[in-house]
């Protein structure tokens, strides 16, 4: 009979798999406030600096759904050990290199080898764990997902600034060599089930092409002023043929490089469409709060960062609370409350205005985190609740290859929208002004001279454009995670993640 596999020490075994997920997932956000020192230093301008947080996403989005085939092929205590390895590598690269073209070329390597982490590790803790706290093991990994992105900028600029922007991917080294260290040793009288599954060149190619182009699309869009340029279009195009050749090819394969089939169970289908629309939602926020506070209230990117850190507070306070008690309701409860805060922040964010505090911004993304602490695990729990042992490793990496690839969308959309619709009321407000009304003129003699006066007042209306534009936004994205609701609803219980011999060892 076979038993499942315990590690030694499953304290020092979950601070390795978390170590390494942090180090990956801070990496996805700790070089943006350092984008334009590196173009200083490296001789280019911050336009084409902007390469160095492209390649590391293309990478990671078409290595991601390459985790089912990797571990089947290699097992997942390896694809752990040597993914993280070369991640560590690849950091000391990009801190030693001596132009933009070789630092992109190590970033891109470093996001192909980040892109199997987070569900290797998502898959080893499920397999370590008993199913009574498994709960606990996915909220723990939850709350490193949240409380990276949200150190990364503000680690990455304290140490551009105390220190030079190599030591934002050297300190990763030691960190991911203790990481693989650790997971080697423990891990070591596990026995992976591994296959020789043949290499599927159709699927992997148009995979490479697709998503590759579809990421420089989005990524690049709202520089390029989308489908106007001529580059965007053709890459589109190519992306579009590539990712349809990809989608007929997978489903009708008998042996698929990604396994699209696994959308057939339905929970994994519910939940990752849940996954997939929340954390685009919640990517948007993040996204725009730090930009809001910079362009319509002039805040430093540090105290930006400040004013968008009370987010990780409760995640961290209540990882463990959750964890533990999670099991005992309805998991469906539970991302309904989390989909319910999410949305009440978002409608309060509608009522924001220019002339806000630093706490009530502040207050509200603590607020916030509560739903963010209630979200990751129980949506998490639900979409590998009904997928065998040996596919939680590849549902893994669809569900967040998915849920990367909807992070992208939203960047560029909620970007997009922010800026067109700010246009707009720029143009409405302005509708009425004219030099021959009285009130324009005592208003404008309070602002200065005649020659400043104008420029001072178009400010403050391309400031007033922005500002309702940004409500406008969040007045969306609060229906969106009220809709969630319904969605979230549609999965069917019993909500327990399966580990056997297959992923658990023997």
């Amino acid at each position: 009979m076979t038993t499942q596999f315990r590690p030694p020490n499953m304290v020092l075994s979950t601070v390795g798999l978390s170590l390494a997920t942090f180090m990956q997932v801070l990496d996805t956000t700790i070089a943006n406030v350092s984008l334009p020192t590196i173009a200083g230093n490296l001789g280019v301008s911050v336009n084409q600096s902007t390469w160095v947080i492209t390649s590391f996403a293309v990478s990671m989005a078409i290595s991601l759904p390459l985790t089912g085939f990797l571990t089947r092929r290699f097992g997942e205590v390896k694809m752990f050990i040597w993914s993280t390895l070369l991640f560590s590598l690849a950091s000391f690269l990009c801190g030693i290199a001596q132009s933009m073209p070789m630092l992109i070329l190590f970033r891109a390597i470093q996001g192909a080898v980040a892109g199997p982490m987070y569900p290797v590790t998502q898959a080893l803790l499920i397999s370590i764990y008993p199913p009574a706290k498994r709960g606990m093991a996915l909220a723990l990994l939850a709350m490193v997902t949240v409380v990276a992105p949200i150190a990364g900028p503000i680690l990455g600029g304290w140490i551009t600034d105390n220190y030079s922007w190599p030591w934002i991917f050297f300190i990763n080294v030691p960190i991911g060599i203790f990481a693989s260290m650790v997971i080697g040793n423990q891990m070591k009288g596990r026995n992976d089930v591994t296959q020789r599954p043949k290499i599927d060149y159709v699927g992997l190619i148009t995979l490479i092409v697709g998503v590759g182009a579809l990421q420089i699309v989005l990524d690049k869009g709202n520089d390029e002023d989308w489908f106007s340029s001529t580059f965007i279009v053709v890459t589109a195009i190519v992306s579009a043929i590539s990712l349809a050749v990809f989608l007929i090819w997978e489903l009708t394969d008998k042996d698929p490089i990604v396994d699209l089939k696994l959308l057939r169970h339905h929970n994994f289908r519910m939940g990752t469409i849940a996954l997939v629309l929340a954390y685009a939602a919640f990517f948007a926020i993040g996204l725009l709060v730090p930009q809001w506070l910079q362009r319509n209230l002039g805040y430093t990117s540090t105290w930006a960062g400040f004013a968008a850190a009370p987010l990780g507070i409760l995640p961290v306070l209540l990882t463990f609370v959750v964890g533990k008690y999670a099991t005992r309701v309805d998991l469906r409860l539970l991302a309904s409350a989390a989909f319910l805060v999410m949305g009440i922040t978002c409608f309060l964010r509608s009522d924001f205005f220019l002339d806000i505090d630093f706490a009530s911004v502040a207050l509200v993304q603590l607020l916030q985190g509560l739903g963010v602490a209630l979200f990751f695990m129980p949506v998490t729990t639900i979409l590998l609740s009904d997928l065998q042992p040996n596919e939680i490793a590849a549902g893994g990496g669809l569900a967040t290859f998915l849920r990367t690839l909807g992070a992208s969308f939203s960047a560029s959309l909620t970007t997009f929208m922010w800026e067109r619709r700010a246009v707009v009321h720029h143009a409405q407000l302005t509708e009425h002004i004219t030099p021959y009304d009285p009130s324009v003129q005592a208003a404008m003699s309070h602002l200065g001279d005649a020659q400043t006066a104008p420029a001072v007042l178009n400010q403050m209306i391309t400031q007033q454009g922005f500002q309702i534009s940004f409500n406008e936004v969040f007045h969306v994205l609060g229906w969106i995670f009220m809709g969630l609701i319904l969605v979230v609803w549609l999965a069917r219980p019993p909500f327990t993640a399966k580990a056997g011999p297959a992923a658990g060892g023997h």
